[in-house]
């Protein structure tokens, strides 16, 4: 069975109320009083543009409203998600930092040998908020219009293609060496930044292949400006609809879903923890954004604190094992 089919029905088997908050390590018994009193920021690990950019924003504009307080989303990019989760992790645990991390958090540990944050130790978990299934793309000009025809070019060109990603250990990162495995074939790894800087160089026909969250690439998609080969998920997408599954494509055992879910520093008074919990359950299954984000291909999920926290160290587990065959390093 895929390890991505485990983890996505892992996911949606999550009950969506929220219950006690969990903290890495213990934390003060009471919140300070008339939290928040001043904004709050919610560190984005990414450039602006990509899935974490658009969904962090969102989730900022509906949270300033239930909480009170503006939430103040800042752009931290750079080493796959490193930057932003170390700048969250040194952070003050008042309550008044937060982060929104993705399955890179999970990946770092066995990537980076001197990874300077404990992905485990340095968080209080708070909730999960999404998932969102990937696209495959290329550019229209690559001379392949599925998956199959795609597989089959590489295969011409061993070592003579490429695909790029939001920087090594991101999650897109290790669906494209995954790529290689288990379609057999030779593309070269090109990291970027983020992502969306990896995409912006499929649109410029630089790169030629991308595994991405359908949000960022579904306009370009429709606009004609990229082509998708494939839908990285169990079932077709209700914003893609025409475009096939990987399985449907005939690709088997790939199948990469990517999470995103808040932490905040350990140590975050647990009061707060819990607070945030309860507003980021209501906020992620408000029908409105309920709308807006499945028009986007992107499903709601929040958890407890508990179980955010038995998925981080599952999802560690899982990732190690992939990068140990791998034998990747990125330091």
């Amino acid at each position: 069975m895929p390890a991505g089919g485990r983890l996505l029905r892992a996911l949606r088997a999550l009950p969506l109320a929220a219950g006690m908050a969990l903290a890495a390590r213990p934390a003060p018994a009471q919140a300070p009083d008339a939290w928040p009193s001043k904004p709050v920021r919610l560190i984005l690990p990414f450039p602006p543009g990509g899935g974490t950019d658009i969904l962090g924003r969102l989730i900022a504009e509906r949270l300033t409203a239930s909480l009170g307080q503006p939430v103040v989303t800042e752009n931290r990019g750079g080493a796959g998600g490193n930057v932003g989760a170390e700048a969250a992790a040194r952070s003050a645990p008042d309550g008044y930092t937060i982060v929104l991390v993705a399955p890179s958090l999970a990946i770092s540990p066995s990537l980076y040998s001197k990874l300077s944050y404990d992905p485990v130790r340095d968080f209080a978990p708070v909730s999960l908020v999404a998932t969102v299934p990937n696209v495959i793309i290329t550019h229209p000009s690559v001379p392949a219009n599925t998956l199959a025809e795609f597989i089959r070019l590489a295969k011409t060109k061993p070592g003579g293609m490429n695909f790029g990603s939001g920087g090594s250990g991101t999650s897109n990162h290790l669906a494209g060496e995954l790529f290689n495995i288990v379609a057999g074939v030779k593309l070269v790894h090109v990291p970027y930044k983020g992502v969306n800087l990896a995409m912006n160089d499929v649109l410029s026909g630089q790169i030629h292949f991308v595994v991405i969250g359908i949000p960022a690439a579904a306009p370009h998609i429709k606009a004609g400006k990229l082509r998708a080969l494939a839908l990285v998920a169990p079932q077709r997408s209700a914003a893609l609809p025409e475009v096939p599954t990987v399985a449907e494509a005939g690709l088997r055992d790939f199948e990469v879903t990517t999470w995103y879910g808040i932490l905040a520093p350990a140590g975050a008074p647990r009061p707060i923890v819990t607070r945030l919990n309860a507003e980021i359950v209501r906020t992620m299954h408000s029908p409105e954004l309920k709308d807006r984000l499945a028009a986007m291909g992107t499903d709601p999920v929040t958890s407890t604190p508990e179980e955010f926290a038995d998925l981080i160290t599952r999802e560690i587990a899982k990732w190690g094992k992939v990068v140990r065959e791998a034998g990747l390093k990125a330091d």
